[in-house]
């Protein structure tokens, strides 16, 4: 009268009975599970990214270096604006590679480095001193501003702007010998519409701080300029 048959092996085989019964007590399938549903934050922000996630795959040199602690600043999200907390003053962080590095990230779409990368670049620029720590970096830092210069995404070559606008105050007339690397691609971008003005500004202030010299390096390559 027992409901589980043994074999002479001493294995209990049970019938298909009981192995109905007991599908029927699981819970229910994947398939039928309620789907979590999106944060509202995914959509106010759907480019975020946790560079700390277990996994997010680092996709760039400033991401990777941005997810081992390599860059020594952090975002700080504000009620009003975020901001960037250092972890040490950034007038005692060598330059060399880190300026650089925050060069790279400004190709960067994704937040936090995007905010990271813009912000650390500006504030580094401005400490005391600041010129002699760039200029040997120059070499180095043009290329890196080029690739953003040329990037396709708007925001980044906005950011690549910003920071060549930024350079040329830091480092004055020893950004003119590398000035006709970085034109060409504000030439093709002159003539869309939303950046026209922008760029016309920006290359004003590169005469401003390249003095005469630049002039004739920016009509070279953007002959419709006007001093």
């Amino acid at each position: 009268g027992s409901n589980v048959l043994r074999m002479s092996s001493g294995v209990q085989i049970k019938p298909k009975a009981a192995i109905q019964k007991s599908k029927t007590s699981l819970p229910c399938s994947p398939e039928s599970a309620i789907k979590p549903q999106p944060k509202p934050s995914d959509k106010l922000n759907p480019k975020t990214i946790d560079p700390f996630g277990v996994h997010s795959q680092p996709s760039s040199v400033f991401a990777a270096t941005y997810a081992k602690g390599g860059i020594p600043c952090r975002l700080v999200h504000g009620s009003v604006k975020h901001r960037l907390q250092w972890e040490c003053p950034p007038e005692t962080v060598p330059f060399d590679p880190l300026l650089v590095t925050l060069a790279e990230g400004l190709r960067e779409t994704k937040h936090p480095y995007t905010f990271v990368s813009k912000e650390g670049f500006k504030e580094l620029l401005m400490i005391e001193g600041a010129a002699e720590k760039t200029i040997p970096l120059l070499p180095r830092l043009v290329p890196v501003l080029k690739a953003a210069l040329a990037h396709s995404d708007d925001e980044v070559f906005g950011r690549g702007l910003d920071a060549l606008v930024q350079l040329s105050a830091v480092v004055g007339p020893s950004l003119n010998d590398h000035l006709k690397h970085l034109l060409t691609n504000l030439l093709r971008r002159l003539t869309d519409k939303k950046f026209r003005e922008k760029i016309t500004v920006a290359l004003q202030k590169l005469e401003q701080c390249g003095g005469k010299a630049s002039v004739a390096i920016i009509k070279s390559k953007i002959p419709t300029y006007c001093s």
